[in-house]
């Protein structure tokens, strides 16, 4: 099996955690297995060597003053590789052999990188290649960098283009957790996660995988998160599934948006969960809701409009914080997902060509990840074609 195993600062945080890697590393080449491995900067290595740039620095400068952490980790590896008598190589910008290469706009030119990689992974039979994560080289020798969660980005990355089986993110907790174990109590490993699960939790702040790593991640390259005092690169901690996709789904019936107004809503703690549990206790399922100042919107499959109607009006009558609820049907739902994590502009592509073709919206209703638009149910085509014209 071939096998790129990243290892976190943390991991690398020691002399002792270095030695415990480079054992992991060890044990799976000697059980006959192919290993490249991605290094990240000892500890917080780059955050302190950032902090200590207090002048205005050109961002050549930077970019070499923050690789030194990243190359001093591959040299230290690369030795205690070779005390354990593997024979080990290590690889920063400016190697022979580098392989990740950025354009003149600073974004990897994948053509030139996946021949590099290519070439690199016909060596893997033979020496275990240790490489900075992080940092990348411009056409003209030039260190740049792939940005926040860099490393994780090297590692899949490469994992893809060097026809990896698995990819190996060896950090300091034990896979995905059910919470954060600092902060709620019997926080458990998950044992599998999809890649859009995990895309949106990364957004919203869990540090296990950077979102932009896992762009790279196709059906065939499983990648694994395990705890760096597992001591095994190849079993335990949580293996990601499936693969990043645009997504658009136009929803095939219509829906109706029911609004309950009241002036103290936005004041009102606890008003959107017993509004929704009033529908669930009634077997109506929520397709969407949003929230403005003074109001709340419910999105509910049309058929269910009347019943939702009388449910919510019973609150309102028997609740002084709500004015009045308000019924509009025949709206369409169209819904896109991003497939490249760093889709910082999804909202925007998806409703500039709508708001040209001066089609109303009703809603729009927005994540890390996805946007869902509702529009009225007579435009859904002319929408659906516009959004797909973007993709």
């Amino acid at each position: 099996m071939r096998v790129i195993a990243k290892f976190g600062g943390t991991s690398l945080g020691s002399g002792d955690r270095i030695n415990r890697a480079a054992d992991s590393i060890a044990a799976a080449v000697e059980q006959g297995h192919e290993v490249g491995v991605v290094a990240s900067a000892m500890g917080n290595t780059t955050d302190e060597l950032l902090d200590d740039i207090e002048y205005d620095a050109q961002a050549a400068d930077r970019a070499e003053i923050v690789s030194m952490g990243e190359r001093t980790s591959v040299r230290m590896l690369k030795g205690a590789l070779a005390a354990r008598g593997i024979d080990a190589i290590f690889l920063e910008p400016g190697s022979d052999d580098w392989p990740i290469i950025t354009d003149e706009y600073g974004e990897v030119d994948v053509e030139e990188t996946q021949k590099r990689a290519h070439a690199l992974a016909g060596q893997m039979r033979d020496v275990v290649p240790v490489i900075t994560g992080f940092l990348a080289q411009d056409h003209e020798g030039n260190v740049t960098t792939l940005g926040r969660g860099g490393s994780d980005t090297s590692a899949v990355m490469l994992g893809n283009y060097m026809d990896a089986d698995e990819v190996v993110i060896v950090t300091d907790v034990e896979g995905v957790m059910t919470g954060d174990p600092r902060v709620v109590e019997g926080a458990r490993n998950v044992g599998e996660i999809s890649v859009d699960e995990l895309r949106s939790l990364s957004f919203r702040g869990a540090e296990v995988v950077a979102p932009s790593a896992l762009s790279y991640k196709d059906s065939d390259l499983s990648v694994r998160v395990t705890h760096y005092q597992h001591g095994d690169l190849l079993t335990g901690g949580t293996s990601i599934e499936g693969e990043f996709q645009n997504l658009i789904d136009l929803q095939e019936e219509p829906t109706a948006c029911v609004t309950v107004a009241g002036r103290a809503i936005r004041n009102s703690p606890g008003i959107l969960g017993e509004l929704a549990s009033a529908l669930g206790d009634a077997g109506i399922n929520i397709e969407a809701n949003s929230s403005g100042m003074d109001s709340l919107t419910f999105y509910v499959d049309e058929d269910d409009a009347d019943d939702v109607e009388a449910l919510l009006h019973d609150r309102i009558v028997d609740d002084e914080t709500l004015s009045s609820v308000t019924v509009e049907d025949d709206i369409a739902v169209i819904r896109v997902t991003g497939g490249d994590p760093g889709q910082a502009a999804l909202p925007y592509q998806v409703m500039e060509p709508l708001a040209d073709a001066h089609i109303h919206l009703y809603d729009v209703i927005t994540s890390a990840t996805s946007v869902s638009v509702f529009v009225p149910w007579d435009d859904r085509e002319q929408v659906l074609e516009l959004v797909q014209d973007v993709f």
